[in-house]
């Protein structure tokens, strides 16, 4: 048995055009490695090939060459294995208006060949906090609650990995939060997850591995300490009691813009961060010191340069 929850070999996607329009190839040979027991964050910019990665491991889409397995079975060789292994929660709120959310659990636990005696959807109930609208219609629930009736649907077979496809979106503050604590609760017990998001700030506090994709192609894929590392800058921001109208010539040795409100914008390594250097050229070029601050690299920087770049190319 592979360490790794998924794998995903050189997976290539085509979606033939219709009506005369041209292919498109939404999977460029993407390698991946998902090891077993981590909270993992794939990224992307709208239509990076996220959504289509996932859909081939639920067995959604069809791939058109390339290899994935879940939990060591191929998804083309074992399906039922595979898909077994695995549950999802899609962007989309799709329900039966008509069902309450115990129905559709303990439906979706059939479908899956669950014992009723093994069945836990009060369990589950409780732990995405909708046991009290257990007997309510679904389309009396609110889109929270919808959100956190699919991560429920997806746990009913109880797999060894969760994917959740954007799952707080139109999500408030505090759902989004007993959402985030019941898949830390997940992650600690053993479940794999796998998490896409556009709130990049949730990837860097829950995710330890990040994978970025762009255009179809995996850009990096590393662990989220290391991919901070990536830019090695730090902004230091010196506001300064006298008008200034151009960055002091004691200044020009370092990288320094002059920004609105007499501030002084310094770019210095982080590696070899030396403030004090920055501080005595400030106080050599007669300027009175009023305010500092400093800017870190976070996330949504190293996307942004990752996806840019690749952008360009």
């Amino acid at each position: 048995m592979s360490k790794n929850a998924i794998e995903i070999k050189n997976l290539r996607k085509t979606y033939r055009g219709r009506g005369g329009a041209a292919d498109k190839l939404a999977l460029k040979g993407i390698d991946l490695e998902i090891p077993q027991g981590s909270m993992f964050g794939l990224l992307g910019p709208n239509g990076a090939g996220k959504s289509t990665t996932i859909n081939i491991l639920a067995g959604l889409v069809n791939k058109t060459s390339g290899s994935a397995k879940v939990w060591g079975f191929d998804i083309e060789e074992n399906p039922r294995n595979a898909r077994c292994n695995i549950g999802v929660v899609p962007q989309e709120l799709m329900f039966d208006a008509f069902f309450t959310p115990r129905e559709m659990l303990e439906v979706q636990a059939g479908m899956y060949g669950v014992r009723e005696a093994d069945r836990r959807t009060d369990e589950l109930l409780k732990a995405v906090h909708l046991y009290e609208q257990a007997d309510a219609y679904s389309r009396t629930l609110s889109g929270g609650m919808k959100r956190r009736l699919l991560v429920a649907k997806a746990m009913v077979h109880n797999p060894p990995v969760l994917i959740l496809d954007e799952p707080t979106a139109g999500v408030d503050i505090e759902l989004r939060q007993q959402l985030w604590d019941y898949v830390r609760e997940l992650n600690v017990r053993g479940t794999t997850v796998v998490l896409t998001t556009h709130y990049l700030e949730e990837a860097e506090e829950l995710c330890d591995t990040i994978a970025i994709i762009n255009h179809g192609e995996v850009v990096c894929s590393e662990p989220t300490e290391q991919l901070l590392k990536r830019i090695d800058e730090k902004e230091i921001l010196i506001q300064v009691a006298e008008a200034l109208d151009t960055v002091p010539a004691e200044l020009t040795g370092f990288k320094s813009v002059l920004k609105p409100g007499n501030q002084l914008a310094v770019q210095i390594n982080q590696s070899d961060a030396n403030v004090g250097m920055v501080l005595a050229a400030v106080q050599k070029a007669g300027l009175t010191v009023k305010d500092i601050s400093t800017n870190e690299t976070d996330l949504e920087d190293i996307f942004l340069q990752l996806t840019s770049n690749r952008d360009a190319a």
